[in-house]
């Protein structure tokens, strides 16, 4: 059996000059897509998956690429987003590594990394490359459907706002209209631990680098613990770790060492994650989640921001114990969508996994996207 690794990822080339919302403006650049199942001859079948800040948009395995996807339990055939009915689209973030221009990309005015020289990014270029894919790479004047998840659910709201009449129903999941500071402190810190190691160099760093070239791991590895601590509960932390202890060999042997398991584990989590998404395009994705406030579309006020959002119908779900998004911003997003004219679902599970929820309790949140999905 062949172990070549294999890629589904398509690339659509976004206008040139795309402007930014912030300023300045990209050129040459692009955004890597997935699709799963067929459209329709009516084109109106098109279910649209914006994505968390690190995720790729191989969202789901093919026979492209069989590898699993990061939410491999939700698309497929039979599933909750059911590939024998939906045109399945992922879409990976303008500014994220996972394929799409980002600041590790070539610049083409320099031939260099853009690295800090990338143009300041916002939620809304996301969406507004998002919409390019749909409506000039596939020819959709229509999502029958658009799901945002973490982040993805801010630059949903984006996208629906910034185009409107383009989307029929919404899935939000695990979202919020705005970054409460609680969630700006903690990637104001996740950034800090970047910007502060040494081997960051104000952002020129060894991107390609293997193991021993100039590239903050350490500052990277702190920022993935605050961000894993941040995604589950305390009643999980509880019930998976307790106070249990390492063994004596598999301490570290140094003053003020791991001691405790989930010191381990968070250790091993940040290692597998560190040279696995550039540092410049995290501190850019981060920044543009805080910057991210519907409230501006309603002269401050986020409930007329949200007033503004025309579609048919909407599912929200939140975590009772999320702590990023909390649960009352989830409500916040059903009432205002209500308030707008849609009929909407309000979902709120009890699941003690926290913000993770979304990817870790595939049966509960299948339910209820499913049961919504299957009676549009």
């Amino acid at each position: 059996m062949s172990t070549e690794a294999r890629d589904a990822r398509r690339y659509h080339a976004l206008p040139s000059p795309f402007a930014m919302k912030r300023g300045g403006a990209l050129h040459g650049a692009r955004v890597a897509y997935e699709t799963w199942g067929r459209l329709s001859e009516a084109r109106d079948n098109a279910l649209l998956i914006l994505t968390g800040l690190s995720p790729s948009a191989h969202a789901a395995s093919s026979p492209e690429d069989p590898s699993p996807g990061w939410w491999e339990g939700m698309i497929g055939p039979g599933k909750a987003i059911d590939t024998h009915r939906w045109f399945v689209i992922c879409v990976n973030s303008l500014g994220s590594d996972k394929g799409s221009t980002c600041p590790a990309s070539v610049d083409p005015a320099t031939g260099r990394p853009y690295r800090l020289s990338f143009p300041e990014l916002t939620l809304e270029d996301v969406a507004n490359a998002a919409f390019e894919v749909v409506r000039h790479g596939l020819g959709i004047e229509r999502l029958a459907c658009l799901v945002g998840c973490s982040m993805g659910g801010m630059s949903a709201l984006a996208y629906m706002l910034l185009h409107p009449g383009t989307v029929r129903t919404h899935v939000s999941v695990d979202t919020a209209p705005q970054a409460q500071p609680f969630a700006i402190a903690i990637r104001s810190l996740q950034r800090e631990a970047i910007r502060l190691d040494p081997q960051w160099n104000g952002g020129d760093y060894d991107i390609h680098a293997a193991d021993g070239g100039r590239y903050p791991d350490i500052g990277m590895s702190i920022a993935r613990k605050l961000g894993v601590i941040t995604y589950r509960s305390a009643m999980e932390w509880n019930g998976r770790f307790a106070r249990i202890r390492l063994d004596p060999e598999q301490r570290e042997d140094e003053p003020f060492g791991f001691e405790f398991q989930v010191e381990s584990y968070l250790q091993a989590h940040a290692q597998r994650f560190v040279r696995t998404f550039d540092p410049n395009c995290y501190l850019y994705l981060s920044r543009a989640s805080d910057w991210f406030d519907i409230g501006e579309y309603g002269g401050g006020d986020v409930m007329a921001g949200l007033r503004r959002i025309r579609i048919e119908r909407a599912l929200v779900i939140g975590v009772s114990t999320d702590i990023l998004f909390p649960l009352e911003q989830q409500e916040q997003i059903a009432t205002g969508l209500e308030a707008a004219g849609a009929r909407v679902d309000f979902v709120a599970l009890d699941s003690p996994q926290g913000h993770d929820a979304f990817l870790v309790d595939i049966p509960n949140y299948s339910r209820a996207i499913g049961g919504f999905l299957a009676a549009l």
